[in-house]
């Protein structure tokens, strides 16, 4: 069942929620949206409510809110139509409808180019903002709901000839402290390591009954560093975590800030990355797409209720910052095209944006085909591997 269920519910809710945004945006500025879309491209299942046509369509890469636009003829093929006089008959025809869903037209307070430039940069954000919401709202309720967890300090690997397993280590050693710091988490040994590369530390291990002082040099190992992936030199000394988790309860204030920090320690990873890609420090073979987000949920959702929403929250938090990206027929490049107009204080030619527009299209077509065949070859490897 989750193989179906996990990767709609993760890659659904977190679009439902920004194309929301884009929804309530436009219906309170008084814009028309005529089709709200899970999906790009043709509908292939739709139900009409009011003026609006509530549409899944066939490429599960996005959504869309199709808004009345003037300009937007290249953007609204992609999305499924236009709203001109010539464009084709809506399947919930009305007489005494507007266009694309009656013969009547759109009045010129509906459009989406009659409203100030504030309004049209509120509707552009409001899906970013819906994002960002929903990753806040799921990493507190996640804390809330499950408390803090963390990875406890106890060896469960112990890689030979390494300085660990020279110094005498073995798998279920707890480590009490380093240097006299007391250590509970395997992440506080990892940076007290990370930090000491040649210089040496003297653990204070728990094993059975007895407290043993073990001395252990770190040696100097060049690693990526997650999440941007540049090259940096740390202490290692070939100790591994047992994965155990210990958990401790936490009030809903602690919760908030937990998930406060959580989502804005995602954002900053995410930014990380892109800067990663554009210095050439991250390869776009990192890069996933739909068949790797429905892998990831399947896997969490395998894992527990609180790896799935936690997905969902990073997920969410990538798509809001994705979306600010300056690509046309983003978000951050039709508010880039906005501010533009803005300045030059009247419209650009229709050609010019028909080449935006195409630029952006051709942009994400790129992205697309990348994305799915680091998907594949995923695939691929891990049959070959599973073999």
């Amino acid at each position: 069942m989750w193989s179906w269920f996990a990767p709609l519910l993760v890659l659904g809710l977190v679009i439902f929620v920004h194309e929301l945004g884009h929804f309530v945006a436009a219906k309170l500025t008084g814009v028309y949206a005529p089709r709200f879309s899970l999906g790009w491209g043709k509908p292939i299942w739709s139900f009409r409510r009011g003026e609006t046509e509530y549409a899944l369509s066939a490429l599960p890469i996005g959504g869309y809110v199709r808004m009345a636009s003037k300009e937007d003829e290249t953007g609204s093929s992609l999305e499924g139509g236009n709203e001109s006089a010539e464009a084709e008959r809506s399947r919930h025809w009305d007489e005494h409808s507007m266009i694309p869903h009656g013969p009547h037209p759109v009045p010129a307070d509906r459009w989406f180019e009659s409203k100030s430039l504030p309004a049209r940069l509120t509707i552009m954000l409001a899906g970013v903002f819906m994002n960002v919401v929903l990753a806040l709202v799921v990493s507190i309720g996640v804390f809330a709901w499950y408390g803090g967890g963390y990875a406890t300090a106890v060896a469960g690997s112990v890689v030979a000839d390494k300085p660990a397993a020279r110094a005498g280590m073995q798998v279920a050693d707890s480590i009490v402290a380093i240097d006299g710091v007391p250590i509970a988490r395997w992440d506080e040994v990892l940076d007290a390591v990370s930090a000491a590369a040649g210089r040496e530390l003297v653990f204070e291990v728990r094993r059975g009954d007895a407290t043993l002082m073990i001395p252990v040099t770190p040696e100097a190992t060049e690693v990526a560093m997650p999440p941007s992936g540049e090259m940096q030199v740390v202490g290692r000394i070939g100790l591994g975590s047992s994965g155990g988790v210990a958990r401790e309860p936490i009030g809903f204030g602690g919760a908030v800030v937990q998930g406060w920090n959580a989502t804005w320690n995602m954002a900053g990873s995410v930014i990380t990355v892109l800067g990663g890609l554009f210095r050439g420090s991250v390869s776009v073979t990192q890069l996933g797409g739909p068949v790797e987000i429905a892998r990831s949920s399947v896997a969490a959702a395998q894992t527990g209720a609180e790896s799935l929403w936690a997905l969902v929250a990073f997920l969410s938090i990538n798509l809001a910052v994705l979306n600010l990206l300056p690509i046309p027929l983003l978000d951050g490049g039709q508010i880039v095209l906005q501010l533009a107009e803005g300045v030059w204080r009247r419209p650009f030619p229709p050609m010019v944006r028909e080449w935006y527009a195409r630029i952006g299209l051709a942009a994400i077509g790129v992205l697309f085909l990348t994305v799915t065949f680091n998907d594949l070859k995923r695939l691929i490897l891990g049959w070959i591997g599973g073999s």
